[in-house]
This record gives C-alpha cells, structure tokens and sequence, in this order.
C-alpha cells in the first residue's frame, strides 16, 4: 500500500506499507522504473529528437535507491514528513501546500494535516541520500 508520495524532476519518494509475505522491495522499485520508462519514452516519440533532453537517451533513474524500514509509528510519520518536506528542501516551493505533485493534499483532506503545515523543517537533522 502507498502511505505516502513525493515526485520531482529529478528522484521519487515513496513510503510504502509492503504486505507480510511479500519483502522484494528491488523488484517493486524495478517495475515501477521499468513501467514508466516505457511510458515516458513512447510519449516522448511525439517531439522532434533535438527537443529530447539528452537525459531521456540513457537512464532516466539513478541505479541506486534508498531503502528505510520504519521501526515504529514515529519512525513512519518523520519518513511521512520528510518524503512531504523534499519540494521545499530542494528549493521547488517555498511552502508543503504549493508542490502539486505529492500526497500531502491527500493527507489535508484527510485532516492529518493543516494545510499550512510545513511552515518550517519538520525532520531537522534527519536527512537521507536523494
């Protein structure tokens, strides 16, 4: 189950609640590149070849990821803010609520947060690799 996502242009993050007896976090994050690749590359046949970034002939992904398995409820909800936080962090929005592309509004509507939270770094001194 997705608790949890942020998109930006360059890395995606995740929080994710795997079933008990399924662990293969490589071949999830395997397919999901696999799969968007695909999309991205055949939408991407629509535009002149020059107008492609140079980027987009290679590997859109880095060929690493981060993997955190959450301990505790408040190990998961600094993951959840922290996955929130990044558009800020990367100086992509000033604030949480301007970033369109993440599940913070799902968690507004939700009410598990205020729509203005964010206002300041919820994880300070917590960071991990982008």
């Amino acid at each position: 189950m997705l608790v949890a996502i942020c998109l930006l242009p360059d890395h995606l993050h995740c929080v994710w609640t795997l079933p008990r007896t399924d662990s293969d976090y490589s071949t999830r994050w395997r397919l999901i590149k696999d799969r968007f690749t695909k999309s991205y590359r055949a939408s991407m046949s629509n535009y002149p070849e020059d107008s492609v970034k140079p980027s987009t002939a290679g590997s859109i992904w880095q060929p690493r990821y981060w993997e955190h398995t959450c301990r505790d409820e408040e190990d998961l909800k600094r993951c959840v803010d922290y996955t929130h936080w990044n558009p800020v962090k990367h100086g992509l929005a000033g604030r949480v609520n301007e970033y369109p592309w993440s599940s913070f509004h799902r968690f507004v509507r939700s009410g598990e947060y205020s729509a203005d939270w964010g206002g300041e770094n919820p994880c300070p001194g917590w960071s991990q690799p982008d």
